[in-house]
């Protein structure tokens, strides 16, 4: 799996957003997903290799088009990531918020 730093970096850049969108929606090749979109083709080749770099996306062969498809499993641990993330952040804020209330108490 990658990394969370390059799950983060890929899905910071709303191109590459709009292209995960679509992907919820259903498996689309490069052209499909190009056609979306008013940029280059190297431009959505590099958005494309952003999100497989990251693990976001799958790709299949199908005769001579490559089909890409959303990988949920990196979203879900990303998800629970970010979870965990704020649950330790804002039980170290309440903790720090009850020392402080101590404080104001004497």
């Amino acid at each position: 799996m990658a990394s969370i730093q390059k799950v983060l970096e890929a899905i910071s850049d709303p191109t590459r957003r709009k292209v995960l969108d679509l992907l919820k929606k259903k498996e689309m090749s490069a052209g499909e997903l190009g056609a979306n979109f008013d940029i280059s083709g190297p431009s959505m080749s590099h958005h494309l290799n952003k999100l497989k770099a990251a693990d976001l996306v799958q790709t299949t062969r199908r005769g001579q088009s490559i089909v890409y498809s959303i990988n949920t499993s990196v979203f879900e641990d990303a998800a629970q990531f970010v979870v965990k993330f704020f649950q330790d952040t804002r039980a170290t804020e309440d903790a720090g918020n009850d020392h402080d209330g101590e404080e104001q108490d004497r």
